[in-house]
């Protein structure tokens, strides 16, 4: 059962309001109460101990600070923590952590914002790209949260794996865009407009001009909705890595060391269980230090149970292979294939050469080792 959030708003400069859970939050969140001029604290509506409260500016609100507010709520230091949103200087002083407002940068006292001049921070571990307020969270609690998710210590060595992972893979766009960092070094205008990314989307959040109810009620129910969106995915993006990304790796990091079981040459690796392998491959050969370079992979498709041969991209991102299947071999199918290449049981090779086919595994390994020597 969807719950709405549970709030209770000032009439100052600024507001604050209480999530009763995150994970159980939803974009439709019912109304806040009405203001009350009294001074409310948060055991006015906590049975608890007294809660910490987090700050974040008022007005606009970006991916960035409503990510953070998300994150920081998931440690054990601001568990079920207050989001009070203002700019008021004094106001900030006397919050417990303070994101993306202040203009302070100081993990000791728990001041995470990033606007301020000689700002240069960044994640480490070979990432140049500045942080945001939520790379700022993600930077010092990340490890946290992500050993809550596994439930295993935080010096479990998949928590490290995990921690660089989703950063390159999910927090990194977030830090670059709201510092307007551009993807590539390019003057060049784009071919086109991407408002689909989850900085776009949370953006479009915010009220709109033509709302007749510009209230802080409202503001704060859309910032609300914001953080359920960004910690959302943000949790998915965890998720997906320990349930999908880290099995993966280590199937291909296993298969990348019997290479030289299958060929003398190092070249051809098979995988022993089909699972996402491109992203792993390029990063394992840069961490293993693997020469020669793998040019073609083999496994076995799970439908037909005919065998594949791909070979392997430039980069990530190329559509050019490090070494193609043999020109002549291109476009043809079955006999025509087996005949023209000498190889039985020969299905098809792209018109491209990227990727081939074969009945069975040995005829697959035929085509790979004919495609190193042709």
């Amino acid at each position: 059962m969807l719950r709405g959030a549970r709030g209770i708003w000032k009439q100052q400069p600024h507001c604050l309001f209480n999530l009763q859970s995150l994970l159980a939050l939803s974009p439709r969140m019912a109304a806040p109460p009405s203001a009350s001029p009294s001074r409310v604290s948060a055991s006015s509506f906590s049975s608890g101990p007294l809660l910490k409260r987090v700050g974040t500016h008022n007005g606009s609100f970006h991916c960035d600070e409503a990510l953070g507010c998300f994150m920081i709520r998931l440690t054990s230091k601001f568990s079920g923590a207050e989001i009070v949103r203002t700019r008021d200087p004094q106001v900030l002083e006397g919050l417990d952590a303070v994101l993306d407002v202040g203009g302070v940068y100081d993990p000791s006292r728990d001041r995470y914002d990033h606007h301020q001049k000689g700002f240069e921070e960044v994640f480490g571990h070979g990432f140049s790209t500045k942080l945001s307020s939520a790379g700022l969270v993600y930077k010092h609690f990340g490890k946290e949260i992500i050993a809550k998710e596994l439930q295993v210590d935080e010096n479990h060595p998949d928590v490290q794996r995990l921690f660089l992972a989703v950063y390159k893979s999910f927090m990194e766009a977030i830090d670059a865009i709201d510092n307007g960092i551009n993807q590539y070094d390019t003057d060049l205008p784009p071919r086109y407009v991407n408002n689909t990314h989850l900085s776009s989307r949370v953006g479009r959040l915010n009220l709109d001009w033509t709302d007749p109810d510009q209230s802080s009620e409202k503001e704060n129910e859309a910032f609300q909705r914001a953080m359920y969106l960004a910690g959302s995915e943000f949790l998915d993006s965890v998720q997906f890595h320990a349930r999908s990304w880290l099995p993966a790796r280590s199937i291909v990091m296993e298969c990348l060391a019997a290479r030289y079981g299958i060929d003398s040459s190092g070249e051809i690796m098979v995988l022993n269980r089909f699972c996402p392998w491109k992203l792993h491959l390029f990063e394992l050969e840069e961490e293993m230090k693997i020469e020669p370079s793998i040019k073609y992979v083999l496994y076995q498709d799970d439908r037909s149970k005919n065998w594949r041969v791909q070979a392997v991209a430039m980069a990530p991102d190329r559509f050019e292979s490090r070494k193609a299947l043999p020109a002549q071999w291109r476009g043809l199918r079955d006999d025509e294939l087996s005949k023209e290449s000498g190889i039985p049981g020969c299905v098809f090779v792209h018109m491209s050469g990227f990727i081939g086919g074969n009945q069975t595994y040995e005829g697959a390994l035929a085509m790979a080792r004919g495609g190193l020597k042709l």
